[in-house]
């Protein structure tokens, strides 16, 4: 297994980045970024490995992120049209420019909380489904399942 040190250069930045995907706040992705690697520290004897240490990361990552939001209501989720991609790769290739994308965000704000969440993860954490069905505590099969299902309602509804 990897020291605490390769983990933590390996996988901090994705931590961070996928915090401020969802809450658009620098200083709150650095604070939860710390704590995750805190509470991983903490509880690496834990870690059974049968996932990835970035699955398990972004599972610590969420979970902080929301008793942080449970217990303190002022943390403002954004709205899915303030939300950018962490790196050009989305739906096919299909989305590239802004214009696109803000479209796109649009679009998935009209979906069901899970399809959304399944593709945020997909789109902008650039995970597999693998590790999404381990952050969702659902399958892998049931995140290609859900992301097939949502681009297919998007083309359909003509939310694209």
């Amino acid at each position: 297994m990897e020291s605490v040190e390769e983990i933590y250069n390996k996988y901090a930045n994705a931590v961070k980045k996928y915090i401020f995907c969802i809450t658009k706040d620098m200083n709150l992705a650095e604070d939860i970024m710390q704590e995750t690697f805190i509470v991983a520290i903490n509880q690496i004897n834990k870690f059974r490995g049968d996932c990835e240490i970035s699955v398990w990361l972004f599972s610590i990552a969420k979970k902080i992120l929301y008793k942080k939001i449970n217990k303190n209501n002022k943390i403002k989720m954004i709205s899915i049209d303030e939300l950018e991609f962490a790196d050009n790769k989305i739906l096919e290739e299909e989305y590239i420019n802004k214009d696109n994308k803000l479209k796109l965000f649009e679009a998935l704000q009209k979906l069901d909380v899970n399809t959304r969440e399944v593709m945020y993860l997909r789109l902008t954490g650039d995970l597999t489904f693998k590790e999404i069905g381990k952050i969702l505590n659902k399958t892998e099969n049931w995140a290609k399942v859900t992301f097939f299902r949502g681009k297919q309602k998007l083309i359909k509804e003509e939310l694209l």
